[in-house]
This record gives structure tokens, sequence and C-alpha cells, in this order.
């Protein structure tokens, strides 16, 4: 096998065996693991409905493995010179989404693609096009002080602002807020001054004062009108300093005081899934025998997806618990352990952004769970019912078994 290769489409057709030392079992058996959790604690979770998401999410991990697979035979080099061309062409994808008469309407947001036989969530696949993106452009730039740094910055900005702007529009925030630790991640391990983190904390605190500053506007107001969040008249959101919704800002009070106005909707999710949590002890109810799900206290229409680890939690305890953590601390250490291994920048930034994705689905979803952090709706990988979610887990991972599988075609 020669060292390098000289076109794109060499990289495409180099196909390895999958034994040995060319391929990492670690991930692949934690997948499995992960993946047969989801699937038993969404049928739990769903007992007392008439529903099969169980047996969808079966199929959808069908046919992710197989995905998986295609995507780590594929030489991940391939995608330095071809990356921008999935990027486009998941910002097409975004737009139409967005579109009048194109994208689907659910749930009071526009986020799905209906193609017939399955309903895309282009928002989901845009994640591993920015983080490729990010990376390609990384490579091909020189990173260092502030200054040298400045145009690969503004090419950065653009590339994630882009489908952040557009994802915001749909709305999705939490598909949104996801891009930024992983892009900050690549650029950290790229040895960006550590000014410019300096500088990006304080924006941050900035934005949290300003958001702070906002919400509390937002309670003054409610307060002053003697509003409820079902009157559509009076509503916050022209004269708020942000374009934020005010579902949103209901979401963020709620974190604080789950009562205070939407007790019967976010603030009550908070609740329920706090005492899901919490009723587990050490070994849980039971699989199939929790309460909050089955009788639908923790509402039935998040309990597979959003809150499933409430779920595992009431029934399998906090062993259940810290075995599911567990599962997923390998899958990260594997993650470093690999960009660790592999012999060029590239797979290195692939395989740190690719786990820092995971860690901020795992951490904002388990921290929703047990109120350390506002409900956002962020899944929990390979765990949560949804077919365009597992698709891109599977995509992302197998992203980071093609950085093992062809590291030492590289030097």
């Amino acid at each position: 096998m020669p060292a390098s290769f000289r076109t794109p489409l060499e990289l495409l057709s180099v196909f390895k065996t999958t034994t040995g030392e060319r391929f990492d079992w670690i991930t692949p058996i934690v997948l499995i693991a992960l993946s047969s959790i989801g699937v038993a604690f969404i049928y739990s979770a769903q007992l007392a409905t008439p529903q099969n998401d169980w047996i969808k999410q079966l199929i959808w991990l069908g046919v992710g493995a197989g995905l998986y697979f295609v995507v780590s035979q594929i030489n991940y080099r391939f995608w330095l010179s071809f990356s921008h061309w999935f990027y486009f062409g998941c910002i097409v994808a975004l737009v139409l989404v967005i579109t009048p008469g194109v994208g689907t309407h659910r749930f009071g947001a526009q986020r799905w693609l209906d193609l017939g036989f399955f309903a895309l969530q282009p928002s989901e696949p845009v994640k591993a096009a920015v983080l490729l993106v990010t990376a390609g452009i990384l490579v091909r730039s020189k990173v260092g002080t502030i200054a040298q740094s400045l145009g690969t910055l503004w090419k950065l900005a653009l590339a994630a602002g882009v489908p952040i702007f557009l994802i915001l529009l749909q709305p999705d925030l939490k598909s949104a807020i996801v891009l930024p630790p992983v892009v900050f991640s690549m650029l950290y391990v790229s040895n960006l001054s550590t000014r410019f983190f300096a500088v990006a904390l304080g924006a941050f605190l900035l934005l949290v004062s300003v958001i702070a500053w906002d919400c509390y506007n937002y309670t003054k107001f409610m307060d002053g009108n003697h509003y409820s969040y079902m009157n559509d008249k009076g509503k916050f959101e022209p004269h708020g300093i942000l374009p934020l919704h005010d579902y949103q800002r209901n979401r963020i009070i709620s974190f604080v005081d789950p009562q205070k106005y939407d007790p019967a909707d976010i603030g009550w999710n908070q609740i329920q899934s706090t005492i899901s949590v919490g009723s587990g002890g050490l070994e849980g109810k039971g699989w199939t025998k929790g309460t909050q799900a089955q009788l639908g206290y923790l509402p039935r229409a998040v309990a597979h997806n959003d809150f499933i680890f409430s779920v595992i939690a009431e029934e399998k305890g906090f062993l259940g618990s810290l075995t599911v953590l567990g599962l997923f601390g390998l899958l990260m250490f594997n993650g470093i352990r690999i960009a660790g291994l592999a012999r060029d920048r590239f797979g290195t930034l692939i395989a740190i952004g690719v786990t820092v994705l995971f860690a901020v689905h795992v951490f904002v979803n388990i921290a929703m769970t047990i109120g350390l952090v506002p409900i956002t709706g962020i899944p929990l990988p390979f765990i949560s019912y949804g077919g365009s979610f597992v698709l891109s887990c599977c995509l992302l991972q197998g992203l980071v078994q093609s950085v093992y599988r062809f590291r030492k075609d590289f030097t």
C-alpha cells in the first residue's frame, strides 16, 4: 500500500480488510451495547401505548450500521478534497427546510424534509459537514497568534455561522449549540493562541449576562401583564433584546424555577424527570416497571427520546445509569486514543471533533434530565429515538473508525 495517494478517487477506492490491527473493535462493541440499551428502553417507555418506535429504531440502527461500515471503508483523507461538496449539499437542504411549502412543520418548528419514506432532519448531517470543513480549513491554514490566524478565523466563522443561522431560523436551538464547542475544540488542538480563548470566554460570559438581563425583563413583563403562556396577546418577543421565542425564555426560567410561568409544560417535564431519576434508587424498579413513563407523568411525547435517560435511571437505578455513563466514557476515551494514534493533523482533528460533539450531547442531555442545565431537547446518542440522529451518529463514528483504519497509510 503506498504511503500517499495522488487523487481523491484512489482514496475512495481503497478498501481494507476489517480484521486485525486494521479495525478498532472497542467502538463497535460499545455502540452495539448502547444501541441495545436504547431499543430496550424505548420499548419500555412506550409500553403503555400501542406505538412501535422500538422497531423503527432497530431498522434505523440496521441502516446506520451499513452507513458506519461504508464510511469506515473510505479513506478519511477523501473528505479533505470533497467535504465542501457535502457541506454545500447540507446548506441547500437547510435552506429548503425553511422554505414555505417545502419543509415539514411539526411541534411548532419547521425542521424536516419529507422524502416520502423518510423525514430527513438536515441539521443532523450538517454537524458532520461543519466538522469536516473546519478540519479541512485548519489543515490548509496557518494557525498561531490571533493576527496570524485572523483569516482562518473568518473562514471558520463563516463556515459554522451560516448553518447555525439557518438552523436557528427553524428554530432548532439544540442543534445549533453543539457546533461551537466542536469548532473551538479543533482550534484548541491546532494550538491557537490562548488569548483567543480568553476573549471567547469573555464574549461567552457577556452573552450569558445579556440572556440573563433579557429573561429578567421578560419576567417583569410577564408579572406586570399577568400574562399566561397560552395567551397570544402581549407576547414579549417584539420587546426582547435577543431574537428568542417566549417558549425558549420559559425554558431558561424553568431551569431556575420550574413553577414560575409554565408548570404545565417545560416546568412539568423538568419536575417529572427529576422524580424519575431520583425514584430509581440504587438498582431501580425493574425494566418495564417504571411508573413515571408508564403512567404518563413523564410525557410520552418525550420519554422515549429527549428524556430516555430518566426512564433508564428509574428502572435500572444508579447502577444502570452508571453503566450507561461508563459506556459513553469508554467511547470518549477511545475517540481521544484514536486521535492520538492518527499520523496526520486531519485525522486528529476529525477524531477530536467527533469525540467533543458526542461529549456535548451526553453531558447536556443527562444534565438536563437531573436539572443541572435548562431543557434543550438534545438527544442521547444511540439511545434516544430518532432516524436522522441515528444515521448522523453512525456517520460520525464511521469517520473515527476510518481514521484508525487508515492511520498507517500516512506519515
